[in-house]
């Protein structure tokens, strides 16, 4: 590579570069454009370089809890660099304070994996598949024309692995999947072209294989769009809902450090995880307490259930193959968030490495969360409640077909949650009216059907309990048989076991034990004795159901358990390993292995969540949103209720409506001389 690509001017990015104050900030574009620059220069990088990842390389652990305002502190870069003309795969570090390459070397794609799939080749795969002559033998087989091929949906989706197949050794590839569409803007969803995928070699430009069933299903024609165009004449009884906080919000922003309601914590994002919560604490009495050192979802993974040619082989890391962070929506004030919204702007560099930025890429406001506590006191008359609300930091990405929104929730009585919503357009395969998917998928209309599917997600907490030194404990519940101690059949029993290897603490939901899992700090105690905590609510939704030995099973082994315990290695950060893309497995399942002690020591507690999705009419032409999620609760973790000091009042704005009898009935405004929250 002896072409020398000059460095992007950081004056012409989109976004006003700020000066990191934080060893944890994200790189400045100006930081990301100096990065390139010196790879670029010191490496001679080609115009056939590209820059799959760059992004901020976490200074220690130790470095940053060191860290005191207006010190100097480190800032590298990590990069991994693909050179297209040949499929050679690099990792670098650069110092930028030196200005400086500190490390680089060369992988082996065999034997680490790909890197992620880059943006610029989601359009080559497209452009390559449309000009094979054997696939538009094979479209016009199925009754298209060349015309038709003109509009003809290429999704490009990663390959897998299959084996050691020396035709595929070294090469760096993707599989094409195709539907019709009469006109560009159609939904090719409704029209799938089964039985015919392509292999690409993306290095080579070119179509290396054709798989064709020689089925020759029809394609579907009804259309099902849903531009707004096409929908025709919208309900008409939807009235203006408006959120307003006519005083402001009660959260402030310092750069990217975030304070509201005794919370506080540190905005991050990557390309790959998207948005990061770092240095997660809870001022209580004037004592800023430690939870979370940094919290993120590292990957997910979706293995369909379908032995089909167009199906049997799809299990996309859409974490680790294409990132959830450099497929960020900007999202649109009013639409995507409502109310009094603060926005971050993320600096990225696209596939090139010449920097911009990710307008409007997180999102953060406040959110009405119902009662949060209340009682009424007969006796004496005595009511009091308080109503709750909850900080949502948040960001949605579109992976092909799916759109995935993450949603970071805070409440003010100190629990944690994150909650994915999933939404999007199915999958979706071709079959003969009349009859049925042979592999057992839901029929969405009469000629197509979706696919069933699983979705996990892959979330990584490393704790920082009231300290370093954590410890996790499972707990059961079972029927304490009638007899000596339970004479009246009423008590249970209740068993708390520490987790102390790694190999112990690789564990499943059990929704009939009502097993649950909680994070300590063994070396503190409360004000009543016990040891302060965070309680993992985990949803009991199955773990993955293709065989462990499977191909898919063994890639996406971090989906064989809802929860691992790790100690702390800065090396593990994705439950997938870190190029998941044409690997054969990694993550999880290998860094257990070493079954290292969890058991008082600086943890990583990794959670597995997700959906299992048989599909149905109403998730097309585009499915509603499916919640899963988890929470984290104090537990013992206050010396009492921390929310209790929340002010009284009501909200005034609230008006009754329709025709009745009592207080606030009808068009009034609710009697401001009167308080029924608070005595």
């Amino acid at each position: 590579m002896s072409e020398t690509c000059c460095a992007s001017n950081p004056t012409t990015a989109s976004a006003t570069i700020t000066t990191p104050v934080h060893p944890l900030d994200p790189l400045t574009l100006e930081e990301l454009a100096l990065a390139a620059a010196i790879l670029k220069e010191t490496q001679q990088l080609g115009d056939s370089c590209r820059f799959p990842y760059l992004q901020l390389e976490e200074p220690p652990k130790a470095e940053v809890l060191a860290f005191k305002a207006d010190q100097p502190f480190s800032r590298r870069a990590f990069a991994t660099v693909l050179d297209k003309s040949n499929g050679a795969m690099f990792e670098a570090m650069i110092d930028l304070v030196a200005k400086e390459v500190t490390d680089w070397q060369q992988l082996d794609p065999d034997v680490t994996g790909q890197a992620p799939i880059m943006v610029e080749e989601f359009f080559t795969c497209v452009d390559i598949v449309q000009h094979d002559a054997d696939w538009r033998a094979a479209v016009k087989r199925r009754g298209l024309t060349d015309a038709d091929i003109e509009n003809i949906q290429i999704d490009p989706w990663s390959f897998g692995y299959f084996g050691d197949d020396p035709k595929y050794k070294g090469k760096r590839l993707m599989r094409g999947v195709a539907f019709y569409r009469d006109k560009f803007t159609d939904n090719g969803y409704a029209h799938p072209i089964e039985g015919l995928v392509a292999i690409i070699d993306l290095n080579e430009g070119k179509v290396i294989e054709l798989l064709d069933d020689g089925r020759d299903t029809p394609i579907p024609k009804t259309k099902r769009n849903y531009d707004t165009p096409s929908l025709g004449e919208p309900r008409s009884d939807v009235k203006p809902l408006h959120i307003v906080q006519p005083e402001g919000v009660s959260f402030s922003v310092d750069g990217w450090k975030v304070s509201w309601q005794n919370w506080q914590f540190r905005v991050g994002f990557t390309p790959r995880e998207g948005l990061v919560l770092n240095q997660l604490g809870y001022n209580d009495k004037g004592q800023v307490r430690p939870i979370i050192y940094r919290a993120s979802v590292t990957d997910m993974a979706v293995p369909y259930s379908d032995t089909a040619l167009n199906h049997y082989w799809k299990c996309a890391f859409d974490g680790g193959e294409y990132g959830l962070g450099r497929l960020a929506n900007q999202l649109e004030l009013g639409c995507d968030c409502l109310g009094a919204i603060h926005y971050f702007d993320i600096p990225a560099v696209d596939d090139k490495g010449e920097p911009f930025t990710m307008k409007n890429a997180v999102c953060m406001h406040e959110e009405d969360y119902g009662t949060l506590w209340k009682h009424y006191e007969f006796r004496t008359d005595v009511f009091e409640v308080r109503r709750s609300r909850r900080l949502v930091i948040s960001f949605f990405c579109t992976v092909g077909n799916y759109d995935y929104g993450f949603y970071w929730y805070l409440y003010q009585d100190g629990t944690i949650e994150m909650e994915t919503k999933l939404t999007g357009i199915i999958q979706t395969a071709g079959m003969v009216p009349g009859t049925k998917p042979e592999c057992g998928g839901g029929i969405v209309t009469p000629e197509i059907y979706g696919p069933s599917h699983q979705h996990f997600f892959n979330a990584r907490l490393h704790m920082m309990l009231d300290g370093e030194q954590n410890s996790v404990l499972e707990t059961n519940f079972s029927p304490k048989p009638t007899g000596e101690g339970n004479p009246w059949g009423n008590a249970f029993n209740t068993e708390v076991t520490t987790l102390a290897s790694e190999q112990q603490a690789a564990r499943e939901a059990n929704g009939q034990s009502g097993r649950f899992w909680k994070v300590i700090n063994p070396n503190k105690t409360n004000a009543v004795g016990n040891h302060p905590g965070y309680k993992l609510m985990a949803e009991h939704n199955p773990v993955m159901l293709a065989q462990a030995d499977s191909y898919i099973g063994q890639r996406a082994g971090f989906a064989a358990n809802h929860v691992w315990v790790t100690p702390y290695d800065p090396a593990e950060r994705y439950g997938t390993g870190n190029y998941p893309n044409q690997n054969k497995g990694d993550g999880l399942p290998l860094y257990t292995q070493q079954d290292r002690n969890v058991e008082n020591t600086d943890l990583v507690l990794w959670h597995t969540y997700g959906h299992t999705h048989i599909c149905k009419p109403e998730d097309f032409p585009v499915m509603p949103v499916e919640y899963v999620g988890f929470k984290l609760k104090p537990n013992n973790f206050f010396d009492a209720n921390p929310a209790m000091d929340l002010p009284a009042g009501k909200d005034h704005r609230s008006v009754g409506v329709g025709v009745g009898v009592g207080v606030g009935v009808g068009d009034g405004v609710s009697d401001e001389s009167s308080d029924c929250c608070g005595s």
